[in-house]
């Protein structure tokens, strides 16, 4: 791969996961919303049929989850969970100190998530995501907040996510 910003760190369960998400709706999905085009489109005046505007609306975020989950599917760095070191890197569970609190969050794509789960997921191209990138426990880093505040903060744990 040559653009390894733009990759996205996947276990192997979350990328098999969607792999099956995008056959499915690249096959039974798009299947399904096509005869409900055509089952509303039968009905006539297409200006005032909201089961046809409802199911063409629903093909179109349909088929911008297909053309997403290609792209991540393309791009994904695709491994184990990256090494138990305290370095943070994308697929690591980090706790933060910030403002006194302590916050912890999944580095990476949500898609590496299992369903049900309750943690954040910051990017690791976001502010704090890059910023953080390379770090271990016990350093502070800083980043640039969209307020346009510098934000210190302190790394308390870093540790691979378990799905």
């Amino acid at each position: 791969m040559s653009d390894t910003a733009a990759a996205s760190y996947l276990t192997q369960e979350a990328y098999d996961r969607l792999h099956a998400e995008l056959s499915r709706l690249k096959e039974q999905g798009r299947s399904e919303i096509s005869k409900r085009i055509e089952a509303a489109r039968e009905e006539g005046d297409l200006k005032e049929n909201g089961g046809y505007h409802a199911a063409k609306e629903e093909q179109g975020k349909m088929e911008a989850r297909i053309r997403q989950l290609e792209h991540l599917l393309q791009t994904a760095v695709v491994g184990s969970a990256p090494p138990d070191d305290g370095v943070v890197e994308p697929g690591m569970v980090v706790t933060v100190e910030m403002f006194g609190d302590e916050e912890t969050f999944l580095l990476g794509s949500r898609e590496i998530i299992s369903e049900g789960s309750d943690l954040d997921v910051y990017s690791e191209q976001s502010p704090l995501g890059a910023a953080l990138l390379g770090a271990r426990t016990g350093d502070t880093v800083s980043y640039e907040a969209p307020n346009g505040k510098t934000v210190e903060v302190t790394i308390a744990k870093a540790s691979p996510y378990q799905a």
